[in-house]
């Protein structure tokens, strides 16, 4: 009788025991999802579970905020926010690669350049992809990327470098327009194949914006004069990522020192 009864008190106890695994364990899902949707929240960031590679995404959308803050009811992509998130991934070797997704109508030069060219500098495997919209510094951000998709419905417009406030009428702010813009034909054309002229005369054609000079070129016509790769959608987008992943090999791989030289 006394065995059958530290027999059901082991089992009683492993019962309770598996029971409180149980709950860890149910605990532990329900923090991790907490977790996610908090990070979702937050940033728009997600970690998968099951990819094939672990990639980072990117979302560039609304207005591109600079040195100003915009009002509260405008969408905005803070440069301060994103630029900091550019390092982490390029340090983070298990960061495979990274998609930037692009739904914006533009926003401050200078800070669209300044992700721009941090993008363009990047070892680690990088893909954009234009949905909805890459308007204005929208686009050396989708052409910063090393390949490059539009979808089929998504437009871009390509206008003269524009400046709210005050303007003085001097010679000298002309000047500084051009330059400007120039830093951006440049950093287009190095990062496309399509042309300096092709690109300037997009930029001051008249007739198709109401009021003010410039293009909008649909998916098609976008790959078309070689501003961007291919069209796609988020399926090509990754599968290209992939692939650049499983050619290129690991970014900042361990070294170590024999005889004085360095060897990976």
């Amino acid at each position: 009788m006394i065995n059958n009864y530290n027999a059901y008190q082991l089992k009683e106890n492993g019962n309770e025991d598996g029971n409180q695994d149980n709950d860890q364990n149910e605990k532990t899902d329900i923090e991790e999802t907490l977790d996610q949707a908090n990070l979702i929240e937050k940033t728009g960031e997600v970690v998968p579970n099951n990819a094939k590679h672990l990639i980072h995404c990117l979302t560039i959308i609304g207005q591109v905020e600079g040195h100003y803050v915009l009002p509260s009811q405008n969408k905005t992509t803070k440069y301060e926010h994103i630029i900091p998130s550019l390092v982490a991934i390029e340090q983070d070797r298990s960061i495979r690669g990274l998609i930037i997704i692009l739904n914006t109508v533009g926003g401050d030069v200078e800070a669209g350049l300044a992700i721009a060219e941090l993008i363009a500098g990047m070892k680690t495997p990088t893909v954009s992809l234009v949905v909805g919209g890459g308007h204005s510094i929208g686009v050396p951000l989708a052409v910063s990327a090393k390949k490059s998709f539009i979808a089929q419905s998504a437009t871009m417009t390509i206008h003269p470098v524009r400046m709210n406030g005050l303007v003085l009428g001097v010679p000298q702010t002309m000047s500084y327009f051009e330059k400007m813009q120039n830093r951006i034909i440049n950093f287009v054309t190095s990062n496309s194949r399509i042309t300096d002229e092709e690109f300037r005369r997009l930029m001051m054609q008249t007739g198709e914006l109401t009021m003010d000079l410039g293009t909008v070129i649909d998916g098609e016509k976008a790959v078309e004069i070689g501003l961007i790769d291919s069209i796609g959608g988020l399926g090509d987008a990754i599968e290209c990522l992939y692939q650049m992943i499983e050619e290129t090999g690991e970014k900042y791989p361990d070294t170590v020192q024999e005889n004085g030289v360095e060897q990976s």
